[in-house]
């Protein structure tokens, strides 16, 4: 069964699940691994590294204001490249995610295993399991748990900062750059994963109410709390401890709270590792699991993964399985290097994410409506395409090469199970077909349709009479320039189809009509109007003239809209001929309408755009 999401997240919902998936590991332990590497100047490696987000948060943000489904960047790479980059990029992303969830599982075994008896992988599953049914429980419920752990972490974190800069002693950023320049960027693709955490979110899409506002204001404010603090907290760290007991501990945020605040603050900064791990993992299964819902959706998984509960809306079998992988993993696995091919797959999507996003552009694909468009287009998407480039060659061979395996694994998927269930068209197909097919031949219309009715959903667009009329619409395309009357004798025959009345009658009042008073609104567009007989009847054609429709005094119209309707129906002709006026003086319809490659497209402009909605 193919059932929506419940919408119930909002802005700072997005912003927590965003921020607590990145703080965690990257900021806990990875300090000082990086310190050992780059020395002081490691503060702006993990400043650097939130500057390589940026390009992908930009692409990101479009994509899923423009496609806001469950899946994010599988959603958007399947209708972008097609099925099969589609398997590997939801298995890559549910793989990745899971994993990094399951690490966090082991951190919070860790911490709990100091206080316990237990061993730290039934500690770790315990946790797991807690977690499972948390999600199971409602999107809602999870989130507000998520809530409270991200703002208990930040309120710890800004306490430590604001206690340890006087704490400070500058000599020990001296010499800064001790390790070279080179250094400081090697260590920040070393710290890059820190911020991997910050596009799980885009999962959540189907379930974000507002989402052309609330993803990319949520991701873009998490990318900037958490780069700010990551730096403060980065150099607190390096101003108040040992270079070389930094270079060495596993635990280097909580070794610097003991140089300046004691035990107490030692504790506060454990509490604040362990809510770090916690969020990590929650935010991990509640996005994971959209991956195998979207996959399902598509055929590319069995049917029951997007089986949703009807009393919380929750995919329960996509969480059921993404919980039962986390505790494999976590007893069969040897995490630490599969985290990091999870790591490089995360790199790879990012690049991919900045590769639709210039796919999706350049296919001109008239229903592609992003809410939220990336500035510096393609100067953004370039630099994001290298700097996940150079990223993927600092993972260094053994990785890039456990991750091919990986994504062959998936490719064998898509053969012998995706490939005879699932067709998709591709934002790839019709940049192809831009290029090499002047008539349409090697799409479908199913990408246009799922897209427009992707946005009707987005922007709560009602399908009212006018809508259903222009779906129900006959489309003329016409190359040749032609006279009015020609014209006005050709559209007749269709009308006149359309209302069951005589063509000739239909003419005679077209042609009467544009006697009395031309029916040319502006430069370009006519509304020929007329009022027929019978009851309940009005009819609506579309038609492009590329050459033009020669009216009187030698005006040409390449917009044509042409209105039967009965005098019963005089509120609706009205409404419909102000509805009209409404979408044709929007900005760049004109441009719209000659770029349309179809009848649909044709549609899809008016079916699209914003207007009153007609009673």
């Amino acid at each position: 069964m193919k059932s929506a999401l419940k919408k119930e997240l909002n802005l700072l919902d997005i912003f927590c699940v965003a921020t607590g998936a990145m703080i965690s590991s990257g900021l806990f332990i990875l300090p000082g691994f990086a310190f050992a590497k780059a020395g002081p100047a490691v503060i702006i490696s993990y400043i650097l590294a939130g500057v390589f987000c940026i390009p992908t948060l930009l692409s990101m943000s479009e994509l899923t204001t423009a496609m806001p489904k469950a899946g994010g960047d599988y959603f958007y790479i399947m209708r972008g490249f097609g099925p099969l980059l589609g398997t590997i990029a939801g298995f890559s992303t549910w793989f990745s995610l899971s994993l990094k969830g399951a690490f966090a599982l082991v951190g919070m075994g860790a911490y709990l295993s100091l206080v316990t008896n237990l061993p730290l992988n039934a500690i770790a599953v315990i946790c797991c399991l807690f977690f499972i049914v948390l999600n199971l429980v409602g999107i809602k419920e999870a989130v507000s748990f998520q809530i409270l752990l991200v703002l208990g972490l930040l309120g710890i974190l800004l306490v430590y900062v604001a206690l340890g800069f006087r704490a400070i002693d500058p000599v020990r950023f001296q010499p800064f750059f001790s390790n070279g320049l080179g250094s400081v960027f090697s260590t920040a693709s070393f710290v890059f994963i820190s911020y991997g955490g910050l596009v799980k979110v885009a999962a959540l899409a189907e379930e974000t109410k507002d989402p052309g506002r609330n993803l990319p204001l949520g991701m873009i404010l998490s990318l900037l709390v958490t780069s700010i603090l990551y730096g403060l907290v980065i150099m607190v760290t390096v101003g108040v401890s040992e270079p070389e007991s930094l270079k060495k501990t596993l635990l280097p945020i909580s070794d610097g709270a003991s140089a300046f605040g004691g035990n107490i603050l030692t504790i506060a900064i454990g509490i604040a590792a362990f809510l770090a791990f916690v969020s990590t993992a929650n935010s991990a299964i509640m996005t994971a699991s959209r991956y195998p819902l979207g996959m399902s959706r598509d055929k590319l998984l069995p049917g029951y993964f997007q089986k949703i509960s009807a009393y919380s809306k929750m995919p329960y079998m996509a969480i059921l399985c993404t919980g039962a992988f986390m505790v494999f993993a976590l007893l069969f696995l040897k995490l630490e290097l599969l985290v990091k091919v999870a790591s490089s797959i995360l790199i790879l999507l990012f690049l991919f994410a900045n590769l639709t996003v210039i796919l999706f552009r350049e296919s001109k694909i008239l229903s592609y409506r992003p809410k939220f468009r990336s500035p510096l287009y393609p100067y953004m998407q370039v630099f994001g395409i290298i700097g996940s480039i150079f990223l993927l060659i600092e993972m260094g061979t053994l990785i890039i090469f456990l991750t091919m395996l990986f994504i062959m694994l998936g490719f064998a998927w898509y053969k012998f199970y995706g490939q005879k269930r699932s067709s998709q068209d591709s934002a790839l197909i019709y940049a192809l077909e831009k290029l090499v097919a002047k008539d349409k031949e090697l799409t479908s219309d199913n990408l246009l349709t799922e897209l427009k009715d992707i946005v009707m959903q987005r922007d709560k667009m009602t399908e009212d009479r006018f809508h259903k009329m222009v779906q129900e619409s006959q489309v003329v395309d016409i190359e040749q320039p032609m006279r009015w009357r020609d014209f006005f004798k050709d559209m007749s025959r269709i009308m006149g189809t359309e209302t069951g009345q005589d063509a000739d009658g239909i003419f005679m009042k077209l042609a009467e009509r544009e006697e009395e008073s031309s029916t040319l609104l502006r430069k370009g567009l006519a509304i020929p109007h007329i009022v027929v007989k019978g009851e309940k009847v009005f009819k609506i054609i579309l038609a492009r003239a590329r050459s033009g429709i020669i009216f009187p005094d030698d005006k040409l119209a390449h917009i044509i809209f042409i209105l039967a309707g009965s005098s019963d129906e005089r509120n609706l002709h009205l409404k419909v001929l102000a509805a009209i006026a409404q979408i044709t003086e929007a900005p760049g319809f004109d441009e719209k309408w000659f770029e349309a490659r179809n009848e649909d497209e044709l549609k899809n402009i008016v079916l699209l755009a914003e207007r009153r909605r007609v009673v």
